[in-house]
């Protein structure tokens, strides 16, 4: 696939040219049954059986009495209803460990930049009947990020550009200016709550992520992306530790407040992990766990991937993932098709963007950097990460994905070629009728997106 990638102009944009030597991180993670840490860090994982809710209530008990919760205004961050994760019981859990000892008990639902929720949907997520608001959780409020008012945020400084070569191993070099929701700054303790899952972006979810992009700026969240683009998932997805998840935590230092995280290892509806500590230490533990117990390695590359998208997914733009948690085991030349009838949108966020630019390989933006440098970054990426890795010769305009990739959604077929993707009609198409195909190099996901699929030799 070769490693010529970019270099910087003097502004900082990408510009193709410079190869990218990113071998920082073996993919090669070690396995245990369980673990469990003390001193400032305390958890619980393994790969073999979920946590009990006693053990769950044990590891969080034990967590609040170090943080120096009581008498405190704390805020928990919380994922939206795009990640899977047992939010109801934790949140029922931690009302009854402070509530009444604690200043104020608020949650702020990390959106990033998808679409603020409903109260019926902020009721789901949490597991609250309307009538229980005026009860027995009189005493929380719960807020959605509001990424879309610019009143939201607060600067808290600039990462200069000289730091960002650093951290980025020299690949990009500007100044980045960090801004986080002005919220975290009434409050004496962020308590993050969320997954960890392998990630498109940053290599593993959780930790800082749900400070960038969970609420942060548009500074932050369109230059990690970018980064993360550049270096491409096929390097990126699965890695402990990557440029991008170095710029993340660089950002969150410039929060300077008390801030912790629970970190949560998802498994079959309930956790297999629970890790705590500050934001970098339950990560570590997380993700290694996470490696264990959501990649999938397979011997041979598959031709036909078929990603059926559950509905947590409302559009594109999240439901991508059915294409970037398989692409490093799909076949050159292969095709992954996202079945998705319910999604009817490509992003209700970002949807006339992404009909205006399509989606491309990576290289066609860098090789013409001039011309899209304007949009916003954190879009493009998306635009390359589900087109996949590929190339461009811009004296052709020939563009060359490795992997092609079709909708089979609600979106309409005029809509789905425009943005140069490829079309399949839903209503005669039954993901059915491939199952049990893996020895022809077939595989069917009855829930994708969450779990990475990866080669054994790339290990």
């Amino acid at each position: 696939m070769g490693n010529d990638v970019a270099c910087i102009d003097d502004a900082g944009f990408i510009l193709p040219s410079k190869s990218l030597h990113f071998a920082k991180e073996s993919f090669i993670f070690a396995f245990t049954a369980s673990r469990t840490e003390g001193g400032k860090m305390a958890g619980k994982g393994y790969t073999d059986r979920l946590l009990s809710e006693e053990e769950i209530r044990s590891v969080v008990e034990e967590a609040f009495s170090k943080w120096d919760l009581d008498g405190r205004r704390v805020l928990f961050i919380i994922p939206d209803g795009t990640r899977t994760a047992p939010i109801p019981m934790m949140f029922r859990l931690f009302h009854e460990l402070l509530s009444g000892n604690v200043r104020a008990l608020d949650y702020l639902i990390a959106l990033g930049t998808h679409p603020p929720m409903s109260q019926e949907a902020i009721n789901k997520l949490v597991g609250v009947s309307p009538e229980d608001w005026e009860g027995r959780y009189r005493d929380v409020r719960v807020f959605n990020h509001r990424w879309d008012l610019p009143d939201t945020f607060v600067s808290l400084g600039t990462i200069p550009a000289s730091e960002i070569a650093e951290i980025t191993d020299g690949l990009m070099e500007m100044p980045v200016e960090v801004k986080l929701n002005k919220m975290v700054l009434d409050y004496d303790r962020i308590v993050i709550c969320g997954p960890v899952f392998p990630h498109e972006v940053v290599g593993f979810s959780g930790g800082n992520k749900y400070f960038f992009p969970g609420i942060g700026g548009w500074e932050v969240i369109n230059f990690s992306h970018w980064l993360g683009a550049v270096i491409t998932i096929l390097k990126i997805i699965g890695v402990k530790h990557t440029p991008v998840r170095r710029v993340i935590d660089r950002a969150a230092s410039f929060l300077d407040k008390p801030k912790y995280c629970l970190a949560m290892v998802v498994k079959d509806g309930g956790l297999a992990g629970l890790y705590t500590g500050t934001p970098e230490e339950a990560y570590e533990e997380a993700a290694d766990l996470s490696a264990q117990v959501h990649v999938v390695w397979v011997d041979e590359p598959f031709r036909k991937v078929i990603s059926v998208m559950p509905e947590m997914y409302d559009d594109i733009w999240t439901a991508a993932k059915g294409m970037y948690k398989v692409e490093p085991a799909v076949a050159d030349g292969g095709e992954v098709i996202i079945y998705a009838p319910h999604i009817t949108e490509i992003s209700y966020t970002h949807g006339k963007i992404l009909d205006e630019i399509g989606y491309h390989v990576r290289d066609y933006f860098l090789k013409q950097w001039d011309r899209f440098k304007g949009y916003p970054w954190g879009v493009l990426a998306h635009s390359t990460h589900l087109k996949g890795f590929g190339w461009y010769d811009e004296r052709t305009g020939v563009e060359r994905p490795r992997v092609r990739v079709y909708l089979a959604t609600g979106i309409p077929k005029e809509r789905v070629e425009k943005v140069n993707l490829g079309y399949i009609d839903p209503s005669s198409f039954r993901p059915e009728d491939y199952m049990g195909r893996e020895d022809e190099g077939i595989l069917v996901l009855p829930k994708a997106g969450e779990v990475l699929y990866r080669l054994r030799e790339r290990r």
